[in-house]
């Protein structure tokens, strides 16, 4: 009966299937053997795949295979083989003190490679991949430290972070001046901090009142000069480097809001010597003090 609905097509001499569309009839054109055999191999290997290999779930695990291989257990043989053959020289940095891991030229550039991923999986999201930073997350490109820059500081701030409840933390921060300052006072101590690093008053302005109000309120901080201090983690208002922008609008915020980011601490988090070889890394972007 199949053969019924069956017709030959006058132009290629193939069989049809029997189905027509508005007269158009689909013609029953064989697989290539080339395709074929490419699919029976495939089952083949798929069923050698599901036997020699770890293939199907079950309820608790799965089917192991012949050779009970895991990608899982190679990678761990694999950064256990790496961890031995580094051993000698995570040791030596682990004994090694900061100064004298950057007098060591091997040490450093081990610390160096230690340190590059360590800050791409844990300090790039905020600071950038090339430590240039973003608003709100300082550049570590250049020379200003909130918490200075020496290998010291450095280390204490990737160990303990600031602001975050860790018992050794930086615990300084910027307060609110808004309802303790009058609104033209913020105007003008806005204009004066932007004076200080060489950036153009409002016309109008009255600088006199705000370098008094910034003697009598910010001087505490920031200095008299408005150098900064490391040890409250004040800014330098002087050199032109503005973690939050230096326009008006967005420092005259900053007065009113107050500021004060957090940093995580990373002390029992990554390694003594993970952490020895961050602070190197990061040290070495240029910025460092010595």
């Amino acid at each position: 009966m199949a053969d019924e609905h069956k017709d030959i097509d006058a132009v290629t001499g193939t069989a049809t299937t029997g189905h027509d569309w508005d007269g158009i009839r689909e013609l029953n054109t064989p697989l290539p053997r080339w395709w074929l055999w490419t699919f029976y191999i495939c089952i083949l290997w798929a069923i050698g795949y599901w036997v020699v290999y770890p293939a199907w779930p079950l309820l608790k695990g799965s089917t192991e295979g012949i050779t009970a291989w895991h990608a899982r257990s190679a990678v761990v043989e694999d950064i256990a083989a790496l961890n031995v053959l580094r051993g000698p020289m995570v040791e030596r940095l682990t004994k090694a003190s900061l100064n004298d891991i950057v007098k060591d030229p091997q040490l450093l550039d081990f610390a160096r490679a230690q340190g590059r991923p360590a800050f791409a999986d844990n300090c790039a999201p905020c600071h950038g991949a090339g430590g240039g930073g973003a608003k709100g997350y300082p550049n570590l490109n250049d020379d200003d430290w909130l918490w200075g820059g020496k290998l010291s500081d450095i280390e204490n701030s990737i160990r303990h972070g600031a602001r975050n409840g860790d018992k050794e933390d930086h615990e300084g921060n910027m307060p609110a001046f808004a309802g303790v300052l009058k609104p033209n006072e913020i105007s003008a101590v806005a204009d004066y901090a932007r004076s200080l690093s060489g950036l153009p008053a409002e016309e109008g302005v009255d600088l006199a009142l705000g370098k008094k109000v910034f003697a009598d309120n910010c001087a505490v901080c920031h200095g008299e000069n408005g150098k900064g201090n490391h040890e409250l983690g004040s800014a330098n208002l002087t050199d032109q480097i503005w973690l939050y922008g230096s326009d008006k609008a967005t420092i005259v915020q900053g007065i009113q809001n107050g500021r004060g980011g957090v940093m995580p601490a990373w002390n029992g988090r990554l390694s003594e010597p993970i952490i020895k070889a961050l602070t190197v890394y990061v040290y070495s972007f240029g910025g460092g003090e010595k």
